[in-house]
C-alpha cells in the first residue's frame, strides 16, 4: 500500500500477515510497526520532492495571480465605481417605478410653498396588508387658513393611520417616488417631526410620559414654518387636566409658530380642544367617521370635517374581549362621569378661551332693591357676585407677564371703571 504522513512523507507499507518474505532489495526501511513495515525508494523520494515543490509552486502562482488581479482592478477603480453608481441608481429608480406601477401610485407635484393637498391618499403598508379593496382612501388639505388639523375620532378608527400615511406620502414624494394617492401637491418639507406611540427608557430613569414630553420639547424648539409635524395623543400619560392643559398649550404654540404656516396634524381624544376651531387662526377639526347600529359600531375609516363627540373606548374594550360585566359597569360609570363633567367642561372651555383678555360679559341685572323689600345689606348679600370677582377668583397672578397684567387692568378699567355695574358699597348698610 502507498501511504503518506507529515513525518515520513510518502511510503510503501507491507503487512506481515499478507507478505512474510524479504522485501525487494531496492526498498529502504523507514519505519517498523507491529503488523507492518514501511519502506521508501529512490524513485518515491524523487516523486515526493516533485509533488511538494509543485504544491509550493501552485501556492506561489496563485498568490501572484491574485496580486496581478488586484493591481488590475485598482487600475480600473474609477470605471468600476462609476458603473456601480449607475447600477445603484438604476436599481433604485427601477424599484420605485415597479412599486408605483404595481400599486397604481401617481406622480406628485412638489412646490416651493407650504401647502399640502392629498386626494385619495392611502397608507402603502396597511393597504398592502389588508388589500386595496379593503382600504378606505382619504383626502386632506393643509393650506392658508387651515394649517393645524385637530383630528378626533374613536379608538381603532384610523387616526394614527391617517397621520402616518400623510408623513409617508411626503417622504416618498421628496425621495423621487410616486405616491399612494390620486393626486398630491406638496410644499417642500425641510424636516418631518413625529410624536407617535409610547416608549420609555427605564435604564435612564425616563418614564413613558417623560419621553413623550422630551420629544414634544424637541419639536417645539426645532420646527420651522416649512416643517411637517404629526402628533398623536399628546398628554395622555398624566392626569386628565394636566394632559389637556399641555395639549391645549402645545396646539396654541404650534398654531402661532412660523407665522402660522407650520403644517401640523394633531390627533387627540381631548374633545375640549375642538373648541379652538374658529378661535385660533389656522386651527380646524376633522374626525374619523363611524356608524352605530344595534348597540354595535362600524368603523368607516373615512376622514370627514368637524369634531367627534365620543371616543367609544368601552365599545373597543368589548370588541377586544373584555368580560361583559366589566363592560356594562364601565358604561354605567361613564354615563355618570359624563353627566357630572358636562358643566365643568363648559366652564373650563369658557375660562380658557377668555385668557388673557377675560372677555366675559357682566351678569344680567337682578331685581331692583325697590321690589324686594330688603335692607341694603340683605340686598347686597342676595345679589350674584360681580363679574370682576369671578375673574379674580380664577386669576393666577404668577402666570401673568407684566404686559398681560397691564392689559387686564386696562380692560377692567374700560368695563367697570365707571362704577355703573359695581355692587353697592358695604358702608350703605
Amino acid at each position: 500500500k502507498l501511504g503518506y504522513n507529515r513525518v515520513f512523507g510518502y511510503f510503501y507499507e507491507i503487512s506481515r500477515a499478507a507478505y512474510s518474505g524479504p522485501p525487494p532489495p531496492h526498498f529502504i526501511r523507514r519505519q517498523t510497526l507491529v503488523n507492518a513495515e514501511r519502506f521508501t525508494t529512490e524513485e518515491l523520494k524523487t516523486l515526493e520532492e516533485e509533488l511538494l515543490s509543485a504544491a509550493d509552486k501552485r501556492k506561489s502562482l496563485e498568490y501572484q495571480l491574485f496580486q496581478d488581479l488586484r493591481a488590475h482592478m485598482a487600475d480600473q477603480r474609477e470605471r468600476l465605481v462609476h458603473m456601480a453608481d449607475l447600477i445603484a441608481h438604476l436599481d433604485y429608480w427601477q424599484c420605485l417605478a415597479e412599486v408605483g406601477r404595481r400599486n397604481a401610485w401617481h406622480r406628485p407635484t412638489l412646490t416651493e410653498g407650504t401647502e399640502l393637498e392629498i386626494r385619495q391618499g392611502r397608507h402603502p403598508v396597511v393597504e398592502t396588508m389588508v388589500g386595496s379593496a379593503n382600504f378606505v382612501p382619504n383626502d386632506l388639505r393643509l393650506n392658508a387658513g387651515h394649517r393645524l388639523c385637530l383630528l378626533t375620532g374613536p379608538n381603532m378608527a384610523g387616526k394614527s393611520t391617517v397621520l402616518r400615511q400623510v408623513a409617508l406620502i411626503c417622504l416618498l414624494a421628496q425621495m423621487g417616488s410616486m405616491v399612494p394617492a390620486e393626486e398630491a401637491v406638496i410644499g417642500l418639507v425641510d424636516r418631518l417631526f413625529s410624536r407617535v406611540g409610547a416608549s420609555d427608557d427605564l435604564a435612564r430613569g425616563q418614564s413613558t410620559f417623560m419621553v413623550e414630553m422630551m420629544e414634544t420639547a424637541r419639536i417645539l424648539r426645532q420646527a420651522t414654518k416649512r416643517s411637517l409635524v404629526i402628533l398623536d395623543e399628546i398628554g395622555r400619560g398624566t392626569s386628565t387636566y394636566d394632559g389637556m392643559a399641555l395639549a391645549w398649550a402645545v396646539v396654541e404654540d404650534l398654531a402661532a409658530r412660523g407665522g402660522g404656516e407650520l403644517r401640523t396634524l394633531f390627533a387627540t381624544h381631548y374633545h375640549e380642544l375642538t373648541a379652538l376651531e374658529g378661535r385660533i387662526p389656522g386651527v380646524f377639526t376633522m374626525n374619523i367617521a363611524i356608524r352605530e347600529h344595534n348597540n354595535d359600531i362600524l368603523f368607516l375609516h373615512k376622514l370627514v370635517p368637524g369634531p367627534s363627540d365620543r371616543s367609544y373606548g368601552v365599545e373597543v374594550a368589548r370588541l377586544a374581549g373584555v368580560p361583559m360585566p366589566v363592560v356594562h359597569r364601565a358604561k354605567a360609570i361613564l354615563a355618570a362621569l359624563e353627566r357630572s363633567r358636562e358643566s365643568g367642561r363648559k366652564n373650563l372651555v369658557a375660562a380658557s378661551l377668555t385668557l388673557p383678555g377675560m372677555d366675559l360679559d357682566p351678569a344680567p341685572a337682578t331685581e331692583t332693591a325697590a321690589n324686594t323689600g330688603q335692607t341694603p345689606r340683605q340686598r347686597q348679600e342676595a345679589m350674584p357676585p360681580h363679574p370682576l370677582l369671578r375673574l379674580l377668583e380664577r386669576l393666577e397672578p404668577d402666570e401673568l407677564s407684566p404686559l398681560a397684567a397691564l392689559k387686564l387692568l386696562m380692560d377692567w378699567k374700560r368695563r367697570w371703571g365707571t362704577g355703573k355695574t359695581a355692587p353697592p358699597p358695604a358702608g350703605d348698610a
